[in-house]
């Protein structure tokens, strides 16, 4: 992926965007005013079929200091686009930006001409140029929008799509309001890419103390506390690296509004409101919760599931959850959004009065990696990763470099598969799923590129995740949903591609199975076959993985499928999921994590017709070309 330009809008483009970016909403009102319309209701929603959308920049000031932002229509988030199922849409973008620029349509199912990707489906939107998307709508529900180009998409270019159902909706409320969660920094985000490809630990200041050591000290003796330091030191690794950019830098908004802001929603005691959250962050696991308030889910990545309450859910990057609440009681709700690091928070108000407010929880301190983030399920240890035999664990045994490389099946096409051997169980978290106890790596996976290897992943579609685990109420996992009337297409692939997720935290490369896209081979399919996409997490971080213009239809168990566009993946977790091949053409597909992406886990999805003498050889019976 290309690295964005020097992030600096001329001080006369950014004036001319913003006037035109007001004439495009329609409204005749300076940027100034858009702002102040804005104000805490969240952003304008645009309806109709034809829609004209102005890329430009303004100055902001989110947290205290006036800093450049990249706009749609003058604010951030930009406009809410309010579809129709069934009808055919015109957006006319026009780039007033210096560099070229783009917008894609996330979740979408479209012709890849308009999807939005420069250098896969067009050429960009070059400055001073208009580029016309037009697709039909085929689907419903909640979606959100965002450049492609650079870093864009972290400097404020992004907002959210509703399409409402052709037949009527069958969660009727009394409010609908979309809930946007972002992360907002006034740094340069190509200054930040750079700081993490020379410092990757530099943003997280949760790192052990001489304090943590005198306390692990007391706790679990010298020597053992030392082994623990010397095992992590030795892999280069952290147990505190839950997330490369924290609340140091970043300001976490929700409707475009710091924490400080209080976005606020109003309603009247006894409705019933459709929550729409959507995570447009570029880097942000979002847990969230309503306290005193249960939530009911009702869609996921804008397809609709069988209803389950619930308390807490983790929202992954470019994910959408769609629920239902029915405060009864007069009195406000918070809205609470915290990061999957503990460095930082989005919030908002939900009460019937404005000068009603609900009191902000505390954040709870850091969660520590263990055996579950390293894929080592099936090691013998004790109270967390605390508590490991070190005698029986070995650097060999945790697969960060020294596994005997004769000793593996290495296919032609650079796939791997999981061995058929015994399951075990996971000492650290004995509720969830076996693990498979041995797993196969791809020659790729050997180098610079790689630090890690996990030997035993495990099935966790279960388990909440790290800092959820212990929670003394519902937390949402996928393994609780399902489409709601069944599986929407085949259970039974024709075919199945292994992937593992791959980097080097300290280095900051990341891949697929150890390959940098710019190193890459697209991944082809064949026009209409059903393939089975099986991800295995090497890494100690938590990827979000987005395939674009197809459905990825996760198996959650027992013949069930979850259909999404976006589905997050764990340290450690092997998981799998079906696609239906049925748009031809080029496609990207990538970790969602931006930084991660521009860093080489991307790769492009070709779709084509199927050869006509029936010579499928070249994709190999499993796997992909490589």
């Amino acid at each position: 992926m290309k690295t964005a330009p020097p992030f600096s809008l001329p001080r006369r483009r950014f004036v001319q965007g913003l006037a035109l970016g007001a004439t495009g909403l329609g409204l005749g009102l300076t940027s100034a005013q858009l702002l102040a319309r804005q104000g805490h209701t969240g952003a304008p929603t645009l309806t109709g079929d034809t829609f004209h959308l102005t890329l430009g920049g303004a100055d902001v000031n989110i947290t205290g200091k006036t800093r450049p932002a990249t706009t749609i229509n003058g604010i951030v988030p930009g406009p809410t686009l309010r579809w129709r199922e069934g009808d055919t849409v015109t957006l006319k973008v026009t780039n007033l930006l210096p560099e070229t620029s783009s917008i894609h349509w996330h979740g979408l199912l479209l012709p890849f001409e308009m999807d939005g990707v420069p250098g896969l489906s067009f050429d960009g939107i070059k400055p001073g140029e208009t580029f016309t998307y037009r697709f039909p709508i085929k689907q419903n529900g909640t979606y959100w929008y965002h450049s492609h180009s650079g870093f864009q998409e972290q400097t404020g270019l992004y907002g959210s799509i509703i399409i409402d159902p052709k037949n009527p909706e069958p969660h009727a409320a009394d409010r609908d309001q979309v809930i946007v969660l972002s992360d907002w920094s006034d740094e340069d985000p190509n200054h930040i890419f750079a700081t993490l490809k020379k410092l990757s630990h530099y943003y997280n200041f949760n790192e052990r103390t001489v304090f943590d050591t005198l306390r692990d000290f007391r706790h679990k003796g010298v020597i053992q506390t030392l082994k623990d330091r010397h095992m992590w030191n030795t892999m280069r690794m952290s147990d505190r690296d839950l997330a490369d950019v924290t609340g140091y830098t970043y300001t976490y908004l929700m409707n475009g509004q710091s924490p400080n802001g209080n976005w606020t929603c109003q309603f009247n005691p006894g409705e019933r409101l459709r929550l729409r959250f959507i995570n447009a962050s570029a880097m942000t696991f979002f847990d969230i919760r309503i306290p005193g308030l249960d939530m009911t889910v009702i869609a996921m990545d804008g397809q609709p599931v069988k209803p389950v309450p619930f308390h807490e859910v983790r929202l992954g990057v470019a994910e959408t959850l769609d629920v239902i609440v029915e405060p009864k009681a007069n009195q406000a709700y918070t809205l609470f959004a915290q990061s999957i690091d503990r460095s930082g928070f989005a919030r908002g108000t939900l009460t019937p009065d404005p000068a009603m407010a609900a009191p902000v929880p505390e954040m709870d301190p850091p969660p520590l990696l263990g055996h579950t983030e390293m894929g080592m399920g099936a090691m013998q240890h004790g109270d967390g990763h605390a508590g490991m035999d070190h005698d029986s664990i070995t650097m060999s045994s945790m697969d960060h470099g020294q596994m005997d490389h004769g000793q593996m099946n290495h296919n032609m096409d650079g796939t791997n598969h999981a061995d058929a051997v015994p399951f075990a169980e996971d000492p650290d978290n004995p509720d969830l799923p076996p693990r498979n106890s041995a797993t196969e790596h791809a020659a790729t996976e050997y180098g610079p590129g790689v630090d890690m290897r996990a030997m035993a992943p495990g099935a966790m579609l279960a388990d909440p995740g790290i800092g959820l685990r212990d929670r003394g109420w519902k937390v949402l996992t996928y393994a609780d949903m399902e489409t709601e009337d069944g599986p929407p297409d085949s259970l039974h692939p024709d075919r199945e591609i292994v992937l593992h997720l791959t980097g080097n935290m300290s280095r900051y490369m990341w891949s697929f199975n150890g390959i940098p896209f710019a190193d890459a081979v697209p991944l082809e399919l064949y026009h209409n076959e059903r393939v089975r996409i099986t991800l295995v997490n090497d890494t100690m971080m938590t990827h979000p993985i987005h395939l674009h213009g197809l459905w990825s239809d996760l198996e959650v168990g027992n013949g069930k499928l979850l259909r999404k566009h976006t589905v997050t993946v764990k340290p450690g977790e092997k998981l799998s999921y079906l696609v239906r091949a049925d748009t031809l053409g080029r496609w990207a597909y990538h970790c969602h994590l931006l930084y991660h992406m521009d860093a080489g886990m991307f790769r492009e999805v070709r779709v084509v017709d199927a050869p006509t003498d029936g010579d499928h050889s070249h994709h190999g019976t499993h796997g992909e070309d490589a």
